[in-house]
């Protein structure tokens, strides 16, 4: 994995999208240029059983057929009979040096919201970590409150060559600021989940790193 894979990250469940179909939303995401796809099927209607399998299998293609890593969020079952790119895990799921036991050498990424909680997913081979929520979020109704770029900063100056990617409330607006905390990438739902012109923008969220 490479930082530049960080840099658009899409995270999408079939309840994160409201007007569309997902599988269309994805495909234009991807069509657009994101960089890498969680594929996160949580909440009060999300899919189950085969019908959850098979909306991740579906997933999958897309991302094979576009060059995107497909990671798993949680479900590292899951993740090992789709022979996933890799996986993300939180803080409340397995330990992470269980998860990388079990899943060898696939993409490892660990959401950290402390310098104690980022040393253990280090210690354990954590591929990237996820810092936030950055901001206020409403894709995640048991997100922690936000933590502004404190801990993003902190982070960067401890680890300069870690692949770092924020989440949390981060849309056109403060992507920017984001980046320039020490963000590889922004991790992103309901930015392209709701948009009105994914292409455009995925282009402007692009744009950042040129800017």
């Amino acid at each position: 994995m490479k930082c530049r894979d960080l840099q658009l990250y899409f995270i999408m469940g079939t309840t994160n999208v409201k007007n569309r179909q997902p599988l269309e939303v994805l495909e234009a995401a991807l069509q657009a240029g994101i960089t890498m796809f969680q594929f996160r099927e949580k909440g009060l209607d999300a899919l189950s059983d085969e019908h959850y399998e098979h909306f991740a299998r579906q997933c999958q293609k897309l991302c094979q057929q576009y060059d995107v890593p497909f990671i798993v969020n949680d479900d590292i079952e899951l993740a090992l009979k789709l022979d996933a790119d890799g996986i993300h895990i939180g803080q409340d799921d397995l330990h992470i040096s269980l998860v990388r036991q079990k899943i060898g050498q696939k993409i490892l990424g660990v959401s950290v919201h402390s310098e104690a909680e980022l040393q253990v997913a280090l210690q354990y081979g954590a591929d990237y970590v996820g810092i936030g929520p950055i901001y206020a979020t409403t894709s995640k109704k048991d997100a922690k409150p936000p933590c502004g770029t404190e801990f993003l900063q902190q982070a960067r100056k401890l680890y300069p060559q870690l692949p770092i990617v924020a989440i949390g409330g981060i849309d056109l607006h403060n992507a920017y600021a984001v980046l320039q905390a020490g963000a590889n990438g922004v991790a992103v739902i309901s930015a392209i989940c709701e948009s009105m012109d994914i292409n455009k923008t995925v282009a402007i969220f692009k744009a950042l790193y040129a800017a």
